[in-house]
C-alpha cells in the first residue's frame, strides 16, 4: 500500500473518530436538554397543582361559609319561632300558675 492510500486512511479513520465523538457529546447534550426539560415540567406541573389545590381549598371555603350562615339563619328562624311560640303560651302559664296558687 503506498503512503498516500495509507495516509487517506489514517485520515479517514480520523475524520471517523472526530464524528463518533462529536455524535458523543451531541448525544449528551440532547440528554441534558431533555433533562432540563422534564425537570421544568415537573416543576410547572407542580405548580399548577399547589394553584388549582389553594383555588379549589379557597372555593371550598367559601361554600363552607355560605352553608354556615345559611344554618344560622335557619337556626335564628326556628329560635324566633320557638320564642313567639313561648310568647304565646306564657299568658296561659301565668293564668294556670295564679290559679293553682290562689286554690292552694
Amino acid at each position: 500500500m503506498s503512503l498516500e492510500a495509507i495516509q487517506k486512511v489514517t485520515e479517514a479513520e480520523q475524520a471517523a473518530r472526530e464524528r463518533r465523538a462529536e455524535a458523543a457529546e451531541e448525544a449528551k447534550r440532547i440528554v441534558a436538554d431533555a433533562e432540563r426539560a422534564g425537570r421544568q415540567l415537573v416543576q410547572d406541573a407542580r405548580a399548577k397543582a399547589e394553584q388549582e389545590a389553594k383555588a379549589m381549598l379557597a372555593d371550598a371555603e367559601v361554600q363552607a361559609e355560605k352553608k354556615a350562615e345559611q344554618t344560622r339563619a335557619d337556626n335564628a328562624a326556628a329560635c324566633e319561632a320557638l320564642k313567639q311560640d313561648a310568647r304565646k303560651r306564657l299568658d296561659k302559664a301565668a293564668a294556670l300558675i295564679v290559679g293553682r296558687v290562689g286554690n292552694s
